[in-house]
């Protein structure tokens, strides 16, 4: 189906995006819906989606194709965004150095904080009584 090695993996919180790149005219699909439906017509997802691709000046070149797990809208959109940066960077070694003051090859590691035992969530203690 695709080029092993042309797929791009980005993490965030949850979410899980497997995204490949083809020469096309600029579509987006995500999970086998349009992009536009599955991000629910947000304009800002959609222009962090899209970011990577106009700072190299290639919006209109490549149709991506990406397979999300997990999380919710926001993270999908951020672990889409990481997935498409790192395939770029696959591609073309020298949109590294143009993508990377922007921030879009950095992973956001921050995820959920297990729950302790003895206390109700992560951190939060039962109420303390001194009497």
């Amino acid at each position: 189906m695709f080029e092993k090695q042309k797929i791009g993996i980005g993490k965030r919180k949850q979410a899980v995006a497997r995204v490949f790149i083809i020469p096309g005219s600029g579509n987006l699909l995500i999970n086998n819906t349009p992009g536009e439906k599955y991000l629910q017509y947000n304009t800002a997802y959609l222009n962090s989606i899209w970011s990577p691709l106009k700072i190299l000046k290639l919006e209109n070149q490549f149709d991506i194709i990406a397979i999300i797990k997990g999380g919710g809208l926001t993270g999908q959109t951020e672990a889409l965004q990481l997935g498409i940066a790192r395939l770029l960077c696959i591609m073309d070694k020298e949109s590294r150095l143009i993508l990377k003051p922007y921030g879009f090859l950095t992973r956001d590691a921050r995820i959920k904080e297990r729950k302790k035992y003895g206390l109700r969530k992560a951190r939060k203690a039962p109420q303390y009584s001194k009497r």
